[in-house]
């Protein structure tokens, strides 16, 4: 063969390679690869929630899962959670709100422990969560997992709420997704995208539905305020001296309950008595009436008050007498009524 034939045959041949190799470079494979993400998430259980009780604090999780199917192909993913108020929340984040009937308990979901920063999407202000991943396979198939934690709260307080109910929303269809990007390549580098909507090579989205649920139990503040009785200063007990006072029991709206009082510390039989630090007595008695004939004692469903809690702090009146009787030395006379909530 001539020289010159062999030099244009080597020329060709390195032409050819170059072709290919920049050709391989930027080539952006179609059918040779393949991305898809998926994400299922964990309930949002809060189980037993009372009002009094200070913050109810719970968590869940987000498991997600990408796989690139491919012949010597990577791929770099950017996939964001977004989470809505929920089919039951009415379009409000702040608070998330959960329903049962008519009415509705306040929650939220939170991206840190702090929980101070909503869990929101990328309709929303608050915005949801991101994260990236690189997964490559020589022949077949990789996959690369993961997962969130989802911070829950039902803050304390909510008083108006009604017991004995259960409360849910359901966070399905519109109400979570998962959408992403990705950059598949085959040779060479592509940057992860720049966002989870736009700057890939591909994408697509789903959801991860779950449902949110509480119960409100019937409770009542263990911790009220209550009025003294005070007879205030008399002489001769010779006529009947009237005192009121007014306890101020709090519990979940329209919770029943029933208000006891005890003999107290010093009571002979049915007869209460205050004690003078010389050792003597002075009777008197506590009723449920104004009329004060309705001895008011501690036996339910007998000779205590009832009542139906508001959510808010109630004014129960308690009527006191001091009836005529022997006049003791002059003192100052004391005693001390327990006050039982049962509900």
């Amino acid at each position: 063969m001539p020289l010159a034939q062999v030099i244009k045959t080597a020329s060709a041949l390195a032409l050819w390679l170059a072709a290919l190799g920049g050709g391989l470079l930027g080539y952006t494979p179609t059918a040779q690869a393949s991305t898809s993400c998926t994400a299922s998430m964990s309930n949002v259980s809060f189980g037993s929630v009372s009002p009094f009780g200070g913050n109810v604090d719970v968590t869940a999780t987000i498991n997600y899962s990408c796989t690139i199917t491919s012949i010597l192909s990577s791929s770099k993913v950017r996939a964001c959670f977004g989470i809505g108020s929920g089919a039951q929340g009415g379009g409000a984040l702040d608070p998330r709100v959960m329903t049962s009937g008519v009415n509705s308990l306040g929650f939220n979901l939170y991206k840190s422990a702090a929980r101070t920063d909503i869990w929101g999407s990328r309709s929303n202000a608050y915005g949801g969560v991101e994260v990236t991943l690189e997964l490559g396979a020589l022949i077949g198939s990789a996959t690369q997992t993961g997962s969130l934690t989802v911070y829950a709260r039902v803050p304390s307080g909510q008083l108006t709420a009604v017991p004995a109910s259960d409360y849910s929303n359901s966070f399905s269809g519109v109400h979570t997704e998962l959408i992403y990007q990705y950059n598949e390549f085959l040779l060479g580098l592509l940057p992860t995208p720049a966002s989870c909507t736009s700057g890939g090579n591909g994408g697509s989205s789903g959801t991860f539905p779950f449902t949110a649920s509480a119960a409100v139990t019937a409770s009542c503040d263990p911790v009220f305020t209550i009025d003294g009785i005070d007879f205030g200063t008399r002489g001769l007990l010779v006529s009947n001296f009237d005192a009121v006072a007014v306890i101020h029991p709090r519990c979940t709206n329209t919770t029943p309950y029933q208000l006891g009082l005890n003999d107290g510390l010093y009571a002979s039989g049915s007869l209460r008595r205050m004690k003078s630090t010389a050792g003597a007595y002075v009777g008197y008695q506590l009723y449920r009436d104004n009329g004060r004939s309705q001895r008011w004692g501690n036996t339910q469903n007998v000779d205590t008050v009832t009542g139906s809690g508001s959510g808010n702090a109630q004014n129960i009146q308690v009527y006191g007498r001091v009836a005529p009787q022997a006049t003791p030395a002059a003192g100052s006379y004391t005693d001390t009524v327990t006050v039982t909530i049962y509900y």
